[in-house]
Protein backbone atom coordinates (compact mmCIF):
# COMPACT_ATOMS: atom_id res chain seq x y z
CA UNK A 1 0.00 0.00 0.00
CA UNK A 2 1.56 3.49 -1.11
CA UNK A 3 2.48 5.68 2.27
CA UNK A 4 2.55 9.24 2.03
CA UNK A 5 4.52 10.08 4.73
CA UNK A 6 7.53 7.74 3.32
CA UNK A 7 6.78 9.10 0.06
CA UNK A 8 6.49 12.98 0.90
CA UNK A 9 10.16 12.16 2.89
CA UNK A 10 11.69 10.42 0.39
CA UNK A 11 10.96 13.63 -1.34
CA UNK A 12 12.37 15.69 0.69
CA UNK A 13 15.36 13.55 1.04
CA UNK A 14 15.48 14.06 -2.77
CA UNK A 15 15.02 17.92 -3.13
CA UNK A 16 17.49 18.68 -0.14
CA UNK A 17 20.14 16.49 -2.39
CA UNK A 18 19.65 18.56 -4.95
CA UNK A 19 19.93 21.47 -3.71
CA UNK A 20 23.31 20.52 -2.19
CA UNK A 21 24.73 18.90 -4.93
CA UNK A 22 23.69 22.62 -7.15
CA UNK A 23 25.28 24.09 -3.82
CA UNK A 24 28.58 22.25 -4.29
CA UNK A 25 28.62 22.81 -8.30
CA UNK A 26 28.47 25.85 -8.27
CA UNK A 27 31.43 26.61 -5.73
CA UNK A 28 33.43 24.02 -7.52
CA UNK A 29 32.47 25.99 -10.77
CA UNK A 30 33.54 29.46 -8.91
CA UNK A 31 36.79 27.97 -7.86
CA UNK A 32 37.57 26.91 -11.62
CA UNK A 33 36.63 30.58 -12.46
CA UNK A 34 38.99 32.20 -10.10
CA UNK A 35 41.62 29.94 -10.98
CA UNK A 36 41.87 30.28 -14.50
CA UNK A 37 41.31 34.11 -14.12
CA UNK A 38 44.32 34.11 -11.77
CA UNK A 39 46.00 32.16 -14.75
CA UNK A 40 45.51 34.53 -17.38
CA UNK A 41 45.95 37.60 -15.38
CA UNK A 42 49.70 36.35 -14.42
CA UNK A 43 50.05 34.84 -17.52
CA UNK A 44 49.51 38.38 -19.70
CA UNK A 45 51.58 40.26 -16.77
CA UNK A 46 54.49 37.61 -17.43
CA UNK A 47 53.90 38.44 -21.24
CA UNK A 48 54.21 42.19 -20.36
CA UNK A 49 57.39 41.66 -18.39
CA UNK A 50 59.22 39.37 -21.18
CA UNK A 51 58.14 41.94 -24.42
CA UNK A 52 59.59 44.86 -21.90
CA UNK A 53 62.77 42.85 -21.50
CA UNK A 54 63.04 41.76 -25.19
CA UNK A 55 62.91 45.42 -26.43
CA UNK A 56 66.24 46.05 -24.58
CA UNK A 57 67.96 43.13 -26.19
CA UNK A 58 71.19 44.21 -27.69
CA UNK A 59 71.59 41.33 -29.91
CA UNK A 60 69.66 38.71 -31.91
CA UNK A 61 71.47 36.21 -29.70
CA UNK A 62 70.30 37.88 -26.61
CA UNK A 63 66.99 38.27 -28.13
CA UNK A 64 66.65 34.51 -28.99
CA UNK A 65 67.62 33.14 -25.76
CA UNK A 66 65.25 35.34 -24.05
CA UNK A 67 62.68 34.60 -26.04
CA UNK A 68 63.61 31.02 -25.97
CA UNK A 69 63.71 30.75 -22.31
CA UNK A 70 60.18 32.81 -22.16
CA UNK A 71 58.60 29.98 -24.81
CA UNK A 72 59.59 27.21 -22.43
CA UNK A 73 59.12 28.86 -19.51
CA UNK A 74 54.92 30.17 -20.49
CA UNK A 75 54.85 26.00 -21.91
CA UNK A 76 55.92 24.47 -18.63
CA UNK A 77 53.12 27.09 -16.70
CA UNK A 78 50.45 26.17 -19.46
CA UNK A 79 50.91 22.40 -18.47
CA UNK A 80 51.00 23.08 -15.42
CA UNK A 81 47.66 24.83 -15.11
CA UNK A 82 45.92 22.76 -17.31
CA UNK A 83 46.67 19.82 -15.38
CA UNK A 84 45.53 21.64 -12.14
CA UNK A 85 42.34 23.00 -13.91
CA UNK A 86 41.57 19.42 -15.39
CA UNK A 87 42.45 17.87 -11.31
CA UNK A 88 39.47 20.66 -10.37
CA UNK A 89 36.87 19.48 -13.24
CA UNK A 90 37.46 15.96 -12.41
CA UNK A 91 37.30 16.42 -8.77
CA UNK A 92 33.59 18.43 -9.46
CA UNK A 93 32.33 15.65 -11.51
CA UNK A 94 32.99 12.78 -8.87
CA UNK A 95 31.47 15.34 -6.19
CA UNK A 96 28.14 15.99 -8.49
CA UNK A 97 27.55 12.26 -8.96
CA UNK A 98 28.19 11.44 -5.16
CA UNK A 99 24.97 12.28 -3.56
CA UNK A 100 23.18 10.30 -6.17
CA UNK A 101 25.55 7.07 -5.77
CA UNK A 102 23.67 5.77 -2.98
CA UNK A 103 19.88 6.24 -4.44
CA UNK A 104 20.56 4.80 -7.82
CA UNK A 105 22.50 2.05 -6.02
CA UNK A 106 19.56 1.33 -3.87
CA UNK A 107 16.79 1.93 -6.92
CA UNK A 108 18.94 -0.65 -9.29
CA UNK A 109 18.18 -3.06 -6.12
CA UNK A 110 14.87 -2.29 -5.52
CA UNK A 111 13.97 -2.57 -8.81
CA UNK A 112 15.90 -6.02 -9.55
CA UNK A 113 14.46 -7.50 -6.97
CA UNK A 114 10.98 -6.16 -7.94
CA UNK A 115 11.02 -7.40 -11.65
CA UNK A 116 13.55 -10.29 -12.07
CA UNK A 117 14.81 -10.54 -15.94
CA UNK A 118 13.57 -13.27 -18.08
CA UNK A 119 15.13 -14.34 -20.88
CA UNK A 120 13.55 -13.15 -24.56
CA UNK A 121 11.40 -15.90 -26.00
CA UNK A 122 13.04 -17.61 -29.20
Amino acid sequence: MFNFDDASRKNKEVVDTVLRSYSDTAKSFQAIASEAAEYSKKSFQDAVTHFETLSGAKSFETAFELQSNYAKSAYETFISEATKLGEMYADLAKNAYKPYEAPLANTAATVSKAAPVTPAAA
